[in-house]
């Protein structure tokens, strides 16, 4: 994209409109984004009727303490995981009251690969509120680029996600 801010900040606009429009409220999650997707979000003039929160849980202390990951749940699948991510995402509906979450986390690099996850893979989690149930789901991406643009590509990617649901 040929001014890929511009791309995002219209993207954060479309999702800032259908959540005014909807009266719902957003928070996100962000480990590897380091609170891009809520900067991104806040960006919007007018985004405090509906960002609601942003957690910025880049330790696993954090994922635990501040989101309510458990324990068990990091040491089995680490923190670049699906379950990780899906718990993030609920955990952040749980502690903000939003009708819906993003989380993200992933290895944006240049190191930090381990096996079976390579600098680029990314877990995205989105949670909503259908009356008392809550849904997520969640995706796994493998993206290509330097540190700067594996985020670039998470927050669109995370920004899209919340448009379409």
């Amino acid at each position: 994209m040929l001014n890929d801010d511009r791309y995002l900040a219209r993207l954060a606009a479309r999702v800032g409109k259908h959540l005014q429009t909807s009266h719902r409220g957003v928070a996100t999650a962000e480990s590897c984004t380091g609170g891009w997707i809520a900067k991104t979000l806040t960006d919007i003039a007018g985004s405090s009727a509906w960002v609601l929160e942003g957690f910025v849980t880049y330790s696993n202390a954090a994922k635990m303490r501040t989101l309510g990951v458990p324990r068990r749940v990091l040491e089995s699948n680490g923190a670049v995981s699906e379950p990780v991510a899906r718990a993030m995402a609920r955990g952040a509906l749980e502690c903000s009251g939003a009708h819906l979450t993003v989380a993200v986390t992933g290895i944006a690099g240049p190191g930090g690969a381990v096996p079976g996850k390579p600098v680029g893979t990314v877990w995205f989690a989105w949670a909503a509120r259908r009356g008392r149930r809550i849904h997520v789901s969640a995706v796994v991406k493998h993206f290509r680029g330097d540190r700067e643009s594996v985020r670039r590509k998470t927050v669109r990617t995370a920004l899209a996600g919340l448009l379409q649901r």
